[in-house]
């Protein structure tokens, strides 16, 4: 059975690839620019190119720790699509003083 793929991406090129995943392997490079490729999980769904916003949520998401992992019911969960529910997700996190990276896939924030 050949190796399953998950996704990689260049945030500077705006870029996904799936690749087979190696535990091994950490240090991926972007065919395009040389650049350093973040492993964003198997069930990942790229913005388009020139979606501006919606690769500066993915890039929060990504720097704050959040992937795209399948889970036993289906896809990864909650994740915010805009950069709006980013900040009201990054003012709950200061104000109660929840991780970063936990308030971000809050699918709903109590008031």
């Amino acid at each position: 059975m050949p190796p399953s793929k998950t996704s990689y991406v260049c945030l500077p090129c705006r870029a996904s690839y799936k690749q087979p995943y190696d535990r091994e392997r950490e240090d991926r490079v972007c065919p395009r620019c040389a650049g350093v490729l973040v492993h964003a999980g198997s069930a990942f769904a790229p913005p388009k190119r020139r979606d501006t916003a919606g690769w500066r949520t993915l890039s929060v998401l990504l720097n704050a720790g959040v992937r795209f992992h399948k889970s036993c019911c289906g896809g990864p969960g909650y994740r915010p699509r805009t950069l709006s529910e980013v900040k009201e997700r990054m003012a709950y996190a200061e104000r109660t003083g929840e991780p970063f990276a936990q308030a971000l896939v809050r699918p709903e924030l109590p008031r």
